[in-house]
């Protein structure tokens, strides 16, 4: 038997057709200017999340785990994963507004003030690992009512 190709239909088509033109445009446009740094930028973006990112995220990530695990509470894991990985992509986003490295420069170019940063950035996050522990207990909850009384 021949493996079958399937296409998909013809609206799918054209949409991965219009989305590989539009980022040839996007590409095109960006490496007018100044293709060399955008390269090394690119190049320099992936190594560093490949060397140095990717395993510091994956150590911390074992250490929940294995923490949660011995505790025997693996699968609370998620509880923290999910709030910690968007805290961590919100730092990563704005670290220099958060670090203040570049107030001055952000001043000039908006008028406004960039203190505060920080404050919200650590206000999001206790909110997220706040709403994640709500939800975990919301769902702890619910189990141990779903769960018939122990018969003796």
């Amino acid at each position: 038997m021949r493996p079958r190709l399937v296409v998909g239909s013809p609206f799918q088509i054209l949409l991965l057709a219009c989305s590989f033109a539009l980022a040839a445009y996007a590409g095109v446009r960006l490496l007018s200017g100044d293709w060399l740094g955008v390269a090394l930028w690119v190049v320099g973006a992936a190594l560093l999340h490949d060397l140095v990112l990717l395993p510091l995220y994956s150590l911390a990530d074992r250490a929940v785990v294995r923490g949660l695990d011995a505790a025997g509470r693996r699968q609370w894991a998620m509880y923290v994963r999910v709030p910690a990985a968007l805290s961590a992509l919100l730092l990563l986003v704005w670290f220099p507004l958060i670090s203040g490295t570049v107030a001055a420069r952000y001043r000039s170019a908006t008028g406004l003030s960039a203190d505060g940063f920080l404050a919200r950035w650590l206000l999001i996050t206790a909110v997220l690992f706040g709403g994640s522990a709500l939800l975990l207990a919301h769902r702890l909850r619910r189990a141990t009512k779903r769960r018939p009384p122990a018969v003796h």
